[in-house]
């Protein structure tokens, strides 16, 4: 990034896994940030001290208003990186309403203010979740969205509005679809903190500390190398510079929006992932088998070749070890975090 180029960047769900990791990717780099989130599911610890912190909701204008004024986003300026939201597909199933209430409603009114204000970039967290259950692998972005549940339809339902509104109104954007998102900072600042979390490398890590008894495998009779479902698992600060990079690349070509996905290309099944844990902590988990969950495709691995081709993305943590030994670290010093509290 060129000295002097950065401007302001209003993170929404800035307390969450994801969104944390992104606002330290940001600072690292001395971008000014400010972060506003509910609290519902993210964590005050995990914004770092010196970012403007705002606790309130993305459908509050009145509170959209005063961040863009005090944070001079607005009026031609700044940007906007949008993960405020509810991610969990067995929850959007049997609460639908909740999700597209959280996850497309209110980010119409997150949409509406930017244009109402003149913010000119706009960062869409979206998911791979939106090929549904696709038969090609690995998954590109020309295939046909199809969602298979109400958290898929409540993100693609955004993608459009985004790509609406941009050719309506002076507003650039990116949507990053996301593959399974695992670790945790290197440094130790931010990791996943959710309680009763449902990521497979977060499950089996708490389960090496003793706060799980077991981890649980749902089928073993995929058509894949070991019967087991295989994923396309990035380190979630890889996908944090991701986005830093994203944001350059709007900035540097103005009326220019992509739709990009964010993963490494290449996939792990449970049972290696979990042998990786094993591998990592010298323990071996208990793996109990139960049936296949409903919707859960054999495999979801992602084609980066476009993000590659489009930003100067190089990821540093492409190696699963590291990725669950990063995930061991935070877990172990969420329990100080937890004891001390």
């Amino acid at each position: 990034m060129t000295e002097g180029k950065s401007f302001p960047v209003l993170v929404t769900g800035g307390a969450g896994y994801i969104g944390s990791h992104a606002v330290l990717a940001l600072v690292d780099v001395g971008w000014p940030v400010a972060v506003i989130d509910n609290l519902s599911t993210g964590f005050r610890f995990a914004v770092p001290e010196g970012v403007a912190f705002y606790e309130g909701d993305i459908a509050d204008e009145a509170l959209l208003a005063r961040i863009f004024a005090e944070q001079g986003i607005g009026n031609g300026q700044g940007a906007i990186m949008h993960f405020a939201g509810s991610i969990l597909v067995p929850e959007s199933v049997s609460d639908p309403l909740k999700y597209y209430l959280n996850n497309t409603v209110k980010s119409r009114t997150l949409i509406e203010a930017a244009v109402r204000a003149g913010v000119p970039r706009f960062l869409f967290s979206s998911t791979a979740t939106i090929y549904g259950m696709s038969d090609v692998s690995p998954l590109h972005e020309q295939l046909p969205r199809q969602p298979i549940n109400p958290y898929g339809w409540s993100k693609m339902m955004t993608e459009q509005m985004l790509a609406d509104t941009a050719a309506a109104h002076d507003i650039d954007y990116c949507v990053l679809r996301y593959f399974n998102v695992s670790g945790a900072d290197p440094q130790g600042r931010s990791g996943q903190s959710t309680v009763g979390a449902t990521h497979l490398i977060k499950v089996a890590v708490e389960a090496a500390l003793g706060l799980r008894d077991h981890v649980a495998i749902f089928g073993d009779d995929y058509p894949t190398s070991d019967g087991t479902g295989v994923r396309d698992y990035i380190h979630v600060s890889d996908l944090a510079d991701a986005h830093v990079l994203a944001i350059e690349a709007l900035a540097a070509q103005p009326g220019r929006s992509m739709l990009m996905n964010c993963g490494y290309g290449r996939g792990f099944s449970v049972n290696e992932v979990l042998d990786a844990v094993d591998r990592v902590t010298n323990l071996k988990i208990e793996r109990r088998l139960q049936s296949r969950r409903e919707g859960d495709p054999a495999s979801l691995v992602s084609d980066p070749s476009l993000i590659r081709a489009t930003l100067p993305w190089q990821p540093r943590y492409d190696d699963l070890d590291t990725i669950v030994a990063h995930a061991l670290a935070w877990e172990r010093r969420l329990l100080e975090i937890r004891g001390a509290a």
